[in-house]
């Protein structure tokens, strides 16, 4: 595993919605938008956020993922050197940075595919695209068929075997990682990409920059079949995702605690993955959208943070902002947002993530410990993260009433790590309605 991937607090911004140029078809003049993102980080630190995961980046045609040039920042955005400025900016923050690296597909505007139109079965770049078929048409009506991604047409499937493809995508990463001194890549539709592409781009980072990060989108899944030692260091964690939501939905801890068991009690299948967990993404409906009672995110945000894994804050999420996706597109969940606008969301979470983001960075036992469960109800959810000497207790209830948990804990007097106070612990806890506590010895942590 990558040392630094551990402490990591991540902050998700998808540029292009949060600079506020998505809008289909519209001309935007050309100027230097991550200056916004720079003076964003006030706001980051705030959070104690030390990630950041930057997506789409490659210059494209219209949403990110149809890329037009590996070489360029979207145009949209800036320029190469605005990109720097920004990546100097965020390193100077002791921020990482994580980058999208769209490898499995290219936009209809990406000069191999040009060719291809141009030239046809002449074109010296065929072997670069999958399911070539010069007998066939696609609904572009270009003449002849090529695969596309999950039946998009205007992105086009690379060929991953070929060694050419590889080697051109390798070089772009290489001047990324040269030229801006990324930290990491988060690579799109993973789960698209054959295996062996993925032990190639190991082997190949290996000597260029062994502590870069590599982390898949997979959906669905064993996820070790991509993160292992060949591989990915990890993946997405869409299955705590689901689980995250809908246990509260079903008032129903069971839920997610048996994802937690399967994943990360000693001897889970993930219990030496470092997965990247989150409640919303620029892919799915935005949590506050889809919980049945308000009064729930705060719990579901605790679990966030205090569960296995690394925990990501999709932009505008840490004020609880509603949206959900239109019909055939996802403009809804990838919006143009300011700090001003912001700050009329949701205060109260705001505060708990960056309480969330304080206990979290002190921790060792929630960055790095074991995961036990202790108690699992319908409503009420009690588990151990422990780290050598250290163990926090973390207890969650949502029911709308007090509730008394019954547990032999190993001291009698401790800290309420959320609000600061002493609790008095004497074979008994209670928590308030909605609430939760995050419990350790001493202030100590």
């Amino acid at each position: 595993m990558v040392s630094w991937i551990g402490e990591c607090i991540f902050y998700e911004l998808f540029l292009l919605g949060f600079c506020g140029v998505l809008e289909p078809g519209k001309e935007y003049q050309e100027k230097n938008r991550l200056k916004k993102v720079i003076q964003f980080i006030p706001h980051l630190k705030e959070m104690k956020v030390n990630a950041v995961y930057l997506g789409p980046v490659f210059e494209s045609t219209y949403h990110g993922y149809d890329t037009i040039d590996y070489f360029k920042i979207d145009k949209r955005l800036g320029t190469n050197e605005d990109f720097k400025e920004l990546c100097d900016k965020l390193h100077d923050n002791d921020i990482k940075i994580v980058i999208d690296g769209v490898f499995n597909h290219v936009g209809r505007d990406f000069f191999a595919f040009k060719d291809l139109q141009e030239n046809r079965d002449k074109s010296r770049y065929c072997s670069w695209f999958v399911n070539l078929n010069f007998n066939g048409n696609t609904p572009e009506n270009d003449g002849f068929y090529y695969e596309p991604w999950n039946r998009c047409f205007d992105l086009v499937k690379l060929n991953v075997w070929n060694e050419e493809v590889c080697e051109y995508l390798f070089k772009a990463l290489d001047f990324w990682v040269d030229e801006f001194k990324i930290d990491g890549v988060r690579i799109d539709a993973a789960d698209s990409i054959d295996f062996s592409f993925f032990k190639k781009l190991r082997n190949h980072i290996n000597y260029k920059k062994e502590d870069l990060w590599l982390m898949g989108e997979v959906i669905h899944g064993d996820y070790s079949r991509w993160a292992n030692d060949e591989m990915l260091h990890t993946t997405t964690n869409y299955e705590c995702y689901k689980g995250l939501y809908s246990s509260h939905n079903d008032r129903n801890y069971f839920e997610i605690a048996h994802s937690f068991r399967r994943q990360f009690e000693k001897g889970g299948i993930y219990e030496k993955l470092c997965l990247y967990n989150f409640v919303d993404n620029h892919d799915v409906n935005r949590l506050a959208s889809v919980i049945k009672n308000p009064e729930h995110i705060y719990n579901i945000y605790t679990l966030l943070y205090t569960m296995p894994g690394i925990p990501s804050i999709y932009y505008g999420s840490e004020y609880g902002i509603k949206a959900i996706k239109g019909k055939n597109t996802d403009l809804p969940l990838r919006p143009e947002l300011n700090i001003d606008t912001l700050k009329d969301g949701n205060k109260k979470l705001f505060k708990l993530i960056c309480d969330l983001g304080e206990i979290r960075s002190k921790s060792q036992a929630i960055r790095h410990g074991t995961y036990s469960p202790i108690i699992i109800r319908n409503e009420q959810f009690v588990f151990l993260r422990k780290f050598k000497e250290q163990e926090i207790y973390v207890a969650l209830n949502l029911d709308d009433k007090n509730v008394d948990i019954n547990y032999n804990f190993s001291f009698h007097k401790a800290i309420d790590l959320l609000s600061g106070k002493e609790i008095s612990i004497d074979g008994n806890i209670s928590i308030e309605p909605y609430g939760a506590l995050i419990i350790s010895k001493d202030n100590s942590i």
